[in-house]
């Protein structure tokens, strides 16, 4: 049985995602980022697959990535408080993870196993860079789930989504406490 780790538990018991909104540089750097890369690469994956791959996203892509939503809004017909969200997403950001699900042929492992193993991934990237110090949140949007923003703004295949957008910066500020899951509403405890 593993050692206790009472540091990393109560991390887990009290950690909060920052607002996108509220980050800003620096930003983790290159070498920074790697052990964050790195802690994320290592959540479960039934059949060792990896069915997700990772796209850093540094300003001058983001920027670019602005630019591609207005026209894309305009031609999904995307309501307007939508398309000043989603722009601003991307225009503000200094840095973003995407975090790509990227199935692979198995026939051991549904796809939607691997689909859970890449949720995985954005949660570990989010916890892993809150534990090194630094703010972060996970986003997607409809621009996520837009193919011509996948293919030609990200470079994304046909098979592949985005499973989600891991922002990371320097907070500006602490975000208040939000109210938690009540476990007597959610929890079924069986023994038989």
């Amino acid at each position: 049985m593993p050692a206790p780790n009472p540091a990393a538990l109560d991390f887990l018991l009290t950690r909060r995602s920052r607002p996108a909104k509220t980050l800003t540089a620096p930003v983790p750097d290159r070498e920074a980022l790697m052990p964050i890369l790195t802690a994320a690469a290592r959540t479960p994956d039934h059949g060792k697959l990896e069915p997700w791959r990772f796209i850093v996203l540094e300003k001058a892509a983001l920027t670019r990535l602005s630019e591609m939503i207005k026209p894309l809004a305009e031609k999904n017909k995307i309501a307007e408080e939508k398309i000043e969200k989603t722009y601003r997403q991307y225009a503000d950001a200094d840095l973003a993870v995407a975090v790509v699900f990227s199935p692979k042929e198995s026939d051991k492992v549904p796809e939607i196993e691997q689909l859970y193993s890449a949720g995985a991934v954005c949660l570990s990237l989010l916890n892993a860079a809150l534990a090194a110090g630094w703010g972060a949140n996970w986003l997607s949007g409809w621009a996520s789930f837009d193919r011509e923003f996948c293919e030609k703004g990200l470079g994304l295949a046909s098979h592949e989504s985005i499973a989600g957008l891991i922002h990371i910066g320097s907070e500006t500020i602490a975000p208040p406490e939000r109210p938690r899951p009540d476990l007597s509403t959610i929890v079924t405890w069986m023994d038989a």
